[in-house]
């Protein structure tokens, strides 16, 4: 009786759709596509050749030059980068209970190295400028704008380490601004891959394997198959990107969708199609993550600070490379081809500022909204929620036990009695100190508490045949949606009355075609003997 509803339920949704669907899939078995093209049919934009270009030919004394003459041709561009969230490292999101607030790197706390007040030097390496070490920074200069990062084609360029953001100084600046052209998924991957300190720590989803690809890493970045950049999905104009980081980002606008190249039917089976009504498409198409290489599960900054007998920080690594333990940032835990954790999540996220109190164990760095009961709303603009398949990152991270608030501690310097923890190992004067640099106060008591960050699923899109199929989901015994216990999932729950009924309706069904049968053999006998 375990599948009788489920039996029924799919008996009385599919009806003739199996019919409509063959007669579908005869005419065209190929996903509609809107602002895709097939590889085989893919037409590259021509750039042009930059080698010939005069300004081009001098050599440049700093990077600062070679952007004064890329805004020299590329008239107002610089406008349009510095209107960005890849420039600001902020936008203005409206956070419920909270109203409008800037939302991004520059301020917003994470569960990994926490964030990068008083530490911008190093953690710029990832921005798209030149110089911002301290608060002073100019974001209105538009010769801060590091052009080369995005556009480099030859293989060259690279932050310096510690430098706030200009390129180490082995890189030949006239070299690169002969050699640029559209951003390539390397242009991408060297931010986006290395979050966190390491190659997939973060999102588990983004990293290196993906420059090289194979169909079950990712269909769509797979070499041998479509051999897609990021910026096909991520369309950008006037240098606006379509896509938002929900870990640093709260209203559900100006997405990189499924939707937008496969439409919200992509399916020859009508039923596959009304399932992507309240389930994303990745739940079902990202089965798994981490796929080639391990991303960073758990964080535990408190168990940090342990040095060596001759007082020099330890460096532990596990059996395939991956941090075990550092002193300065305390215990991990990795894991590869994780099976995801699933949410009810309607595109709106939240977040726990440095200002709010903590309320709530384990705090929510971001917390994803949604529920089975949301069918989204006209009048508010929000979509339905879906379920979908997130990374969850736990940690262990430093707060005020006074004020109950989370703490920036000053994390990095260049020499050690500048209060900086990865040199000094003293929490209190880096809480001070990270504290003191923001404005806000500190009590001089801290302690620290679990933490949850919360990271949807979008890339390692597997190939459709190791897609989940029904009873990963529909079963009585380790579903995908065990969790997920605020609706009723046919095959997975028990219903006596609906299981009770829906059994005697098939019984009642087969019963009825077995006397049909029975009826017409005996009316085609008594013709017969007419």
């Amino acid at each position: 009786m375990k599948y009788t509803t489920y039996c029924l339920l799919l008996f009385l949704a599919i009806g003739f759709e199996s019919v409509n669907a063959i007669e579908k899939d005869s005419v065209d078995t190929r996903i509609n596509v809107i602002n895709y093209t097939w590889k085989k049919d893919r037409k590259m934009s021509s750039i042009a050749n930059h080698n010939s270009f005069e300004i081009l030919q001098q050599d440049f004394e700093n990077a600062h030059q070679v952007t004064e003459a890329c805004i020299s041709c590329h008239n107002k561009r610089d406008e349009e980068i510095m209107a960005t969230s890849h420039w600001n490292w902020e936008r203005t999101e409206v956070l419920a209970g909270k109203g409008a607030v800037p939302v991004g790197k520059k301020n917003i706390l994470n569960n990994f190295c926490i964030g990068i007040s008083g530490s911008e030097a190093t953690c710029t390496r990832c921005h798209i400028g030149y110089g911002w070490k301290d608060q002073s920074f100019d974001f209105n200069e538009p010769k801060n704008i590091d052009c080369l990062v995005c556009h480099d084609n030859s293989g060259t360029y690279e932050k310096g380490k510690g430098a706030a953001g200009y390129p180490a100084a082995s890189v030949n600046l006239s070299y690169v601004a002969r050699n640029v052209g559209s951003p390539k998924r390397e242009n991408c991957g060297v931010c986006h891959f290395w979050g966190g300190g390491g190659n997939n720590v973060k999102h588990g989803d983004l990293e290196v394997a993906l420059l090289d690809a194979s169909k079950k890493i990712d269909v769509h970045m797979a070499v041998e198959g479509e051999d897609m950049s990021c910026v096909d999905c991520h369309v950008t104009e006037n240098h606006q990107m379509a896509g938002k980081l929900y870990a640093l980002s709260s209203e559900n606008k100006n997405r990189a969708t499924c939707e937008q190249c496969h439409t919200a039917e992509p399916h020859t089976d009508n039923l596959l199609n009304q399932h992507n009504l309240r389930i994303a498409c990745q739940t079902c198409h990202i089965p798994s993550y981490a796929k080639a290489n391990s991303t960073k599960m758990i964080w535990d900054w408190s168990t940090a600070g342990v040095l060596d007998d001759d007082g020099n920080p330890k460096h532990e690594n596990d059996a395939d490379g991956n941090h075990n333990y550092l002193s300065i940032k305390g215990t991990f835990v990795y894991d590869d081809h994780v099976k995801p954790e699933y949410y009810w999540f309607n595109g709106i996220a939240n977040h726990q500022l440095i200002t709010d109190k903590i309320d709530t164990i384990p705090v929510q760095m971001n917390s994803l909204d949604g529920s089975y009961n949301d069918k989204g709303s006209k009048q508010k603009s929000t979509s339905p929620s879906k379920i979908w398949p997130v990374k969850v990152h736990r940690g262990k991270q430093i707060y005020d036990t006074k004020y109950q608030t989370l703490i920036q501690p000053k994390l990095w310097s260049t020499a050690k009695g500048d209060s900086a923890y990865w040199l000094d190992f003293n929490w209190n004067e880096a809480s001070k100190a990270g504290m003191d640099y923001l404005g806000l106060p500190y009590s001089g008591e801290y302690d620290f508490v679990e933490t949850e960050m919360y990271w949807p699923l979008n890339h390692m899109v597997a190939p459709k045949e190791e897609s989940l199929s029904c009873k990963d989901c529909h079963t009585r015994t380790d579903s995908r949606l065990a969790s997920l216990n605020d609706f009723y999932l046919p095959g997975r729950d028990y219903n006596r009355f609906l299981d009770i009924s829906g059994f005697s309706m098939i019984a009642f069904i087969l019963l009825f075609v077995f006397a049909h049968g029975a009826l017409r053999i005996l009316t085609r006998n008594q013709k017969d003997e007419h």
